[in-house]
């Protein structure tokens, strides 16, 4: 098995447009989630150089509303792997355009499987976490991990 060509984070920044707002002038709960997916999407293939699909979503927590107006900065890390599996830990946060403080909006693990020109899963380089903080978000994630895969049967 190759080594991960890369474990730094993937940041993306959108923009939240009218068009992406209810009637609350507040984004779509079902875009965040989207624009979270393609992040940790980005960072499973940077990670493995590999094509991915989304397997599972962990509950992802939304703590606050992003408004039109808004932009909203994605960070994708890989924090497990397991055979044909990249966990990817990914925040939103939200920054209005005359403050650009950041607040943290939603946060949840992806779970992307790595497959090959025929929609079957393939293997990928392993991860491993080495400081505390990592070690930690490995069993967070394995966690979550398991718990889905327990509600599945």
């Amino acid at each position: 098995m190759t080594k991960p060509y890369s474990t730094e984070a993937v940041t993306k920044m959108d923009e939240v447009f009218p068009q992406h707002t209810n009637a609350y002038n507040t984004l779509f709960g079902g875009r965040l989630m989207s624009i979270m997916d393609t992040a940790a999407g980005m960072m499973a293939s940077k990670f493995a150089h590999r094509e991915f699909v989304t397997v599972s979503v962990d509950a992802l927590k939304f703590k606050r509303p992003a408004y039109q107006g808004d932009l909203i900065e994605t960070t994708a890390v890989i924090v497990h792997t397991s055979t044909h599996t990249a966990g990817i830990h990914v925040v939103a946060k939200r920054l209005n355009r005359s403050e650009w403080e950041r607040e943290e909006i939603c946060s949840g693990f992806f779970f992307m499987v790595a497959i090959d020109s025929q929609m079957r899963p393939i293997p990928i380089p392993q991860f491993n976490p080495e400081t505390e903080e990592a070690k930690e978000m490995w069993m967070k994630a394995k966690i979550a991990r398991e718990a889905m895969q327990s509600s599945n049967h």
